[in-house]
């Protein structure tokens, strides 16, 4: 197996145990409001909270990534989350879930600002899309997981049982990362000629990115405002998916999980679909096509479908439209990152960091405002139309990215 690829192996596994620390609060989250007595509106604060420490960290950590390379930053990274990971399966209170989670989105922020950068040293050009596509999908992979994995634990254990376990796993990952991966693909032992000059002699990065050019270009703001907007409805499927199943559609928690998996599983095939389809675009048509072209169609899609899911009745119609938003929200993800490679180049990490700071400033008001929505109308479905009006607003702005303009000035 080529050495990228087993890079990108690595990649993959990094994400499913991710999201796996990151949605066992979701599926556990019926249970916990129940136990620690959390009305909707503090359960918003909860979710909120990760994305809080996650924005406040995540362009710090972009740019250590590319200045010290992403060997010894995920390392870090995956231990810290890994900690904060085990001790949320030990609070006992609103207050001191509160601030685990803050520092749990701490150590998480910079985790996929150092797979982009990753990418940019490891990954050719005209494979990136792809490559993209792996660490999404193991993002879905563990979204597909977490449900089917925590509701026997809990139902056995209870809540806490899974967040000791799931932090195992980072610890693990952590140590294989450090032993034998290198931040450069010439660093690496036993890599063959063929393949470095493929991959091309990226160099590394130690001086700090070009930022005053960066904020003068359109392209940047455009990019900024695409994913904040996206945030508003991918952060409802990552954080208050099994509570509106449970509490706002009438699901059973055996239901949930098999609904929720189900939705998992639709996102798994967007990713996939997004990166083959993307890198064929552009080899057949245009670079637009290929990138802003599907990320807009996609968003507009999704919010169409989570508009409709809202209307439509029964449990079935209900996984149905959400399964189908899913899959076109996710079409976008390996294309988006793909883009910043392709514009940010050495400075992928710090740019990425900066999007998905902006972006997790939605996941925020997304969070937040949807409990309090649903207390003060006690409608899940209304709360739910909002972030699906983000979506179109997200489609409008990926539609005016122009892939060819780089944010690097010209050497």
């Amino acid at each position: 197996m080529p050495y990228r690829h087993r890079v990108l192996a690595l990649l993959f596994a990094l994400v499913v145990v991710m999201y796996l620390d990151r949605l066992a609060i979701g599926v556990a989250g019926p249970r916990m409001q129940d136990e620690l007595q959390i009305s909707p509106s503090q359960w918003g604060w909860v979710m909120g909270f990760f994305t809080l420490g996650y924005a406040g960290f995540e362009l710090p950590a972009g740019i250590l990534a590319d200045r010290k390379g992403p060997r010894a930053v995920l390392s870090r990274i995956v231990l810290w989350w890994s900690a904060f990971t085990a001790l949320t399966g030990t609070v006992t209170s609103l207050g001191p879930l509160l601030a685990v989670r803050f520092l749990f989105g701490a150590g998480e922020a910079g985790a996929f600002p150092s797979c982009a950068s990753t990418i940019a040293r490891w990954i050719p050009p005209q494979e990136r899309a792809r490559a993209t596509s792996v660490f999404w999908i193991g993002a879905t992979a563990g979204g597909i997981l977490t449900p089917l994995l925590v509701v026997p634990l809990q139902q056995a254990y209870g809540w806490r049982v899974s967040f000791y376990l799931f932090a195992i796993l980072g610890i693990v990952w952590a140590a294989v990362w450090l032993c034998w991966f290198r931040d450069l693909p010439r660093q690496m032992p036993g890599i063959s000629s063929g393949e470095l000059a493929l991959i091309g002699d990226p160099s590394q990065q130690t001086h700090s990115a070009p930022w005053a050019f960066i904020l003068r270009q359109p392209n940047f703001r455009r990019i900024l405002l695409m994913y904040h907007f996206y945030c508003w409805g991918a952060y409802f499927y990552l954080s208050w998916l099994p509570t509106y199943l449970q509490r706002g559609r009438g699901f059973t928690e055996d239901e949930m999980k098999i609904g929720a998996s189900v939705t998992a599983i639709a996102g798994f095939l967007g990713v996939f679909t997004g990166g083959f389809l993307s890198d064929g675009l552009r080899r057949r048509y245009s670079l637009w096509a290929a990138r802003s072209l599907v990320g807009s169609a996609s968003l507009a899609i999704s919010g169409a479908m989570m508009l409709i899911a809202t209307q439509s009745t029964g449990k079935i119609a209900a996984i149905l439209f959400l399964s189908l938003g899913l899959f076109a929200m996710n079409i976008m993800l390996p294309v988006t990152w793909a883009l910043l490679v392709d514009l940010a180049g050495p400075f992928s990490g710090s740019v990425s960091g900066a999007m998905n700071t902006f972006g997790q400033i939605g996941s925020f008001l997304m969070a937040t405002s949807f409990g309090y929505i649903v207390s003060a109308v006690g409608n899940y479905n209304l709360a739910l139309m909002p972030m699906a009006a983000m979506l179109f607003c997200g489609a409008f702005f990926f539609w005016r990215i122009e892939p060819d303009q780089s944010l690097m000035p010209s050497q």
